[in-house]
């Protein structure tokens, strides 16, 4: 019996215009605020798509090996847990943890479709053309989206298991964490799984080190963000004056990513008419990385109207898998 040809489908959401609007508001809202920040969305072009690689091989960056341990072992159990025939997954990147899902739903016979999401369209076809070789019949349907505001715009064709997988749900401050999961709550049919990975709290000189790595890495991909303003926007940052900072703020539970001015300067972003002025040592805020505890995790999800199904965690009690339905 022959075998059935994959196929690829890609939907763009974001054209040039919602990208450029998009940074522009928050570029414009995070540079004039007090203290100033930028979001870590902006992080990832094809330069920071490629240092964020790296850091997941990086001997301090224990998050990428915690979760593929969880799924090597636990892939089959989630595919027959789910019953899926769908993967969903939200801000995937490269979907190289993915083929592990992907091959235990094959395994299982049920695989027909993988929807990767991302707001990196290069990245994105090119993860789903290796897909399309791997797996043949299957049917990806690449979707360029902010999932943060396209949630109900993804397709809800079969029966899906939906991936938010690397802890990237701990870029979220809770209030935006509670919308985020209420949203995803609504777009699930009776029958569907959300799988969500995140990090566990832990000791903090362990947590700093795997956002300030000895090879300066993570100093590179923080620095980057400045570089994409820039390009995209006319500013005159230079970066290599700007200082990596990492924290760990107790009282939230998360890590802090900051870039710290090493003297005064103004700087100016010329695709918006904007001058901003920076004092030496003044630090602006371009990512949080919340840990959680269980208990508080699984607070999170069942006030989001989530009931858990299975739980996971690592041998070294680093990270954890949640496999909730609705």
């Amino acid at each position: 019996m022959p075998v059935s040809q994959s196929t690829l489908h890609v939907i763009n959401h974001l054209d040039r215009d919602y990208l450029r609007q998009a940074l522009e508001h928050d570029v414009r809202t995070g540079l004039t605020a007090t203290p100033k920040w930028l979001p870590p969305k902006w992080f990832y072009d094809a330069t920071g798509s490629e240092l964020f690689s790296r850091i997941t091989r990086l001997p301090e960056y224990y998050p990428t090996r915690r979760e593929l341990a969880i799924l090597r072992t636990r892939s089959a159990d989630l595919a027959a847990a789910s019953g899926a025939d769908t993967l969903v997954e939200l801000g995937s990147g490269t979907s190289e943890k993915t083929v592990l899902l992907l091959d235990a739903l094959a395994a299982a016979g049920t695989l027909r479709t993988y929807t990767p999401v991302d707001v990196d369209a290069v990245t994105l076809a090119a993860a789903a053309r290796r897909l399309t070789d791997r797996f043949p019949g299957l049917s990806v349907r690449a979707v360029c989206a902010d999932f943060e505001r396209h949630l109900a715009l993804l397709p809800r064709t079969g029966r899906r298991m939906v991936a938010f997988l690397g802890g990237t749900i701990g870029n979220l401050e809770p209030a935006a964490r509670q919308v985020f999961l209420k949203e995803l709550r609504a777009t699930l049919r009776r029958g569907d799984t959300f799988l969500l990975g995140a990090d566990l709290v832990k000791d903090t000189g362990r947590l700093v080190a795997a956002y300030d790595d000895a090879a300066g890495v993570t100093a590179a991909f923080n620095r980057n963000v400045l570089r994409v303003v820039n390009r995209e926007l006319d500013a005159d940052f230079v970066p290599e004056e700007f200082a990596h900072v990492a924290l760990y703020d107790e009282r939230h539970d998360w890590i802090e990513m900051r870039l710290r001015a090493g003297r005064d300067m103004r700087v100016r972003v010329g695709g918006l008419g904007l001058d901003v002025e920076f004092a030496a040592g003044e630090e602006m805020r371009t990512e949080i990385s919340a840990k959680f505890r269980p208990e508080g995790l699984r607070a999170e999800l069942v006030a989001a109207g989530f009931t858990i199904h299975r739980r996971y965690t690592d041998p070294a009690g680093d990270f954890t898998l949640i496999l909730a339905g609705v």
